[in-house]
């Protein structure tokens, strides 16, 4: 906890602001928010948008990780969580609790970068995984979270959108989301914990996996004129060759823009090659986004990754085991078009759901 007056100023101010979504640990309030109702698909839309100098970036972090392999073939859990080729079913699964609090079974951190001077526009909190492996967890608690700002205590979030809950493929899985602006505006940059998020330990064919991703779109007159926009939904995409695309209207392409895009989905294994990621447009061939971090034809991972400098985590495993928060480079190949970016998942080999893309987009050269 901070000592001065300031956080908890900025405590209060985000409980007046965002009560509805979001209330301090035992505040009184007028009624309890029910569950939020849920879909076994949602199409995605357009979360947010804006034409601004600025940038997106992202805190994320898994919930879960490996206790013990099931396999003789497996590798060991710490050579998995440090970068070593395993599935998540390979494995008994355990949840990650980093911040020595009883009342809290799974807990993780990750830091918000922005660059100094800039002002936070938009921040929006995703969490999901798998509530069905050794044990199953209730749906009702797939709404709910706990956040906690840097060096800040925990408050309660709950989902002001509809949550997917979708159960397929021997998995029972789901993503929820709420809107943070007010904290993170007032918080600003540094390490966030989140916590609670409803996924399952144990082990199972299909495995245990999840995660948060913490989204936001910052304002800085230092940076260029971007087109910055947030996209979300819930739908799985298989081994059949299933792909997943998105068009990103509103969003133009300049010629040559440059700029980043990135992805938030579950269940991606290291190793199970045959996932790719690819951006276009109608007056440009698909240009297949990878790094050193993710291969061309295994871009869901299991990583968090990030063009430049990694953000801070904790734990920094290397494999997460099932949960991928990427963001790549647009390094400017593709021709101007005015109809907007069109981004495509795809697996042959794996199943896997998409929840979250995002991008940031020049809006001239």
């Amino acid at each position: 906890m901070r000592n001065s007056l300031a956080p908890l100023l900025r405590r209060v101010t985000w409980c007046a602001l965002s009560l509805a979504v979001v209330a301090a640990p035992g505040a009184a309030v007028a009624a309890p928010a029910p569950p939020a109702a849920e879909a076994a698909s949602i199409e995605f839309k357009q979360r947010y948008h804006s034409l601004q100098h600025g940038g997106i970036t992202r805190a994320a972090n898994t919930s879960i990780t490996c206790r013990e392999p099931m396999a003789e073939r497996a590798v060991s859990c710490p050579s998995a969580r440090g970068g070593g080729t395993a599935a998540n079913n390979d494995f008994d699964m355990f949840y990650v609790d980093v911040d020595q609090d009883p009342n809290t079974y799974n807990s993780s951190r990750g830091e918000v970068r922005i660059p100094s001077g800039s002002r936070v526009s938009y921040a929006r909190l995703y969490w999901g995984g798998n509530l069905r492996v050794g044990e199953q967890k209730p749906p009702k608690d797939n709404g709910k979270a706990l956040i906690a700002e840097p060096g800040g205590s925990y408050q309660h979030v709950r989902a002001d959108t509809l949550v997917g809950h979708r159960t397929a493929n021997g998995a029972d899985a789901f993503q929820a989301s709420a809107d943070v602006t007010p904290l993170v505006r007032a918080s600003g940059a540094g390490l966030y914990t989140v916590a609670q998020v409803n996924v399952a330990m144990g082990h199972s064919k299909a495995g245990a996996w999840g995660g948060w991703t913490l989204v936001v779109a910052y304002e800085n007159e230092a940076e260029p004129l971007r087109h910055l926009a947030v996209w979300d939904g819930f739908d799985a995409f298989d081994a059949r060759g299933r792909s997943h695309a998105v068009r990103l209207g509103g969003v133009p392409v300049a010629a040559s823009a440059r700029g980043s895009v990135g992805v938030v989905a579950y269940n991606g294994d290291r190793g199970t090659t045959g996932d790719t990621l690819t951006v276009s447009t109608d007056r440009s061939r698909p240009v297949r986004l990878s790094d050193a971090a993710n291969p061309a034809r295994d871009v869901l991972n299991s990583t968090i990754s990030e063009p430049g400098r990694q953000s801070a985590r904790t734990p920094a495993y290397a494999n997460t085991l099932g949960y991928d928060s990427d963001i790549f480079r647009l390094d400017g190949g593709l021709k101007a078009d005015r109809k907007g970016l069109l981004i495509r998942l795809a697996s042959q080999r794996e199943s896997a759901w998409a929840g979250v893309l995002f991008a940031a987009v020049d809006a001239k050269r």
